[in-house]
């Protein structure tokens, strides 16, 4: 079978890094991705079957791990060599869904590791945080895509258990499909949906999947504000589409430069300390994950609210003197919780965001493909994926 594998290689991983601060097309050429022949994943065990997937995204956790960002703390959870993506929508061969399409809940906890008794975490219902994806009779990963047993959709096979499997609605195509796994990060990320005044700092993927998510919750009747810091026209347009559907009529756009200005004037008796809005937004969620994006989020989120990180943060270097000075709440969003998937569906079908697909490619131009991932932005897409449609 073709995929394109990761293997563990501290040379390459240097080169990547530092190529993709100058030329992402010349990271992923030198960095430890190879398109190879290698052999078909094998079935690890009862209850898994084999897929062949269809669309497979690239996520900016995949674009941080090839341009050698990606953080020491995953060392421990990953096995080499793995072939990457998580974002998956595939024909499943065999099972109770064979001959049909499926969306891949990536997550490799205790039920699908063949663990009993499972965690604590797990028996309560938090999959997400399982604390034993380094053991079971899988080698470790966190996802499939990261670990060397189960294959990823960058490849024409993998394998998954049909616990980790969500049936693709009849009237989906693959574009909107290949965006349920993002969305259930999006849905776990605004949690219940409670009304509050939010900033949303970034319009990527992740961005704009999270507006929908609040968007999908939002009561017209009961209005709060809701900004979004986008730094490309294309992304504020979508940003506002959505929100038009959904009736939102206090959504505020602006750039991340001016973020902090547009949060102050938003904010009735607000003042300015220094750098820091003085009331703030109660909920501010950053999709980023950069040590600016986080700067800014404190910056403007106010005394007593929480910011929830949803862009993966890696290693950053930040002032956190305000969290501690303001009773900040800072919170992790990782994955998503049971049913998370079913409300991404109801999201993506009522705002029709497969448009959100903005380019695929196939498995052999991954060079190209991680370029016009890694500048989606500047370039004016949101979301590209590897097609696998037509490779044998």
């Amino acid at each position: 079978m073709k995929a394109l594998q990761v293997k563990r290689s501290a040379a390459k991983f240097g080169l990547a890094r530092i190529a993709s601060a100058v030329a992402p097309a010349t990271a992923a050429r030198i960095g430890p991705l190879e398109y190879a022949s290698v052999d078909e994943p094998e079935l690890p065990g009862e209850g898994w079957v084999r897929l062949r997937p269809r669309l497979s995204g690239i996520c900016g956790s995949d674009l941080a791990l090839l341009e050698g960002k990606a953080s020491t703390y995953f060392d421990p959870i990953v096995s080499f060599p793995f072939t990457p993506g998580h974002e998956v929508v595939a024909d499943v061969l065999d099972g109770e869904l064979a001959g049909r399409r499926a969306i891949v809940i990536p997550i490799l906890t205790c039920v699908v590791r063949g663990i009993d008794p499972i965690c604590d975490q797990c028996r309560h219902g938090r999959p997400h945080l399982c604390e034993r994806t380094a053991f079971g009779h899988l080698a470790p990963g966190l996802q499939c895509g990261f670990c060397e047993d189960t294959g990823g959709g960058w490849g024409t096979e993998m394998v998954a258990h049909q616990r980790q499997l969500v049936e693709v609605p009849d009237d989906f195509s693959d574009e909107q499909a290949v965006l349920v796994e993002p969305m259930a990060c999006a849905v776990h990320a605004v949690g219940d949906g409670a009304q509050s005044e939010t900033i949303i700092i970034g319009a990527g993927t992740l961005g704009l999947l999270t507006l929908a998510a609040i968007a999908h919750t939002y009561d017209a009747a009961d209005p709060h504000p809701i900004v979004v810091a986008a730094r490309y026209p294309h992304q504020q347009a979508a940003a506002k589409t959505i929100a038009a559907m959904a009736e939102i009529d206090h959504l505020t756009l602006t750039t991340p430069p001016k973020l902090v200005g547009t949060a102050r004037r938003l904010l009735p008796n607000s003042y300015m300390v220094g750098d820091q809005v003085s009331r703030g937004f109660r909920r501010v969620i950053d999709c980023v994950g950069s040590a600016d994006s986080i700067t800014q989020a404190m910056q403007v989120v106010a005394p007593g609210g929480e910011i929830l990180l949803v862009g993966m943060p890696g290693q950053v270097s930040v002032d956190l003197t305000s969290v501690w000075h303001r009773e900040v709440s800072l919170r992790g969003r990782y994955a998503y919780r049971p049913g998370d998937f079913e409300t991404a569906i109801e999201i993506i079908r009522r705002f029709d965001l497969g448009q959100l697909v903005s380019a695929t490619y196939p498995l052999e131009q991954h060079v190209d493909a991680i370029a016009h991932a890694a500048s989606a932005g500047r370039r004016g897409a949101v979301k590209i994926a590897f097609d696998l449609r037509g490779t044998p």
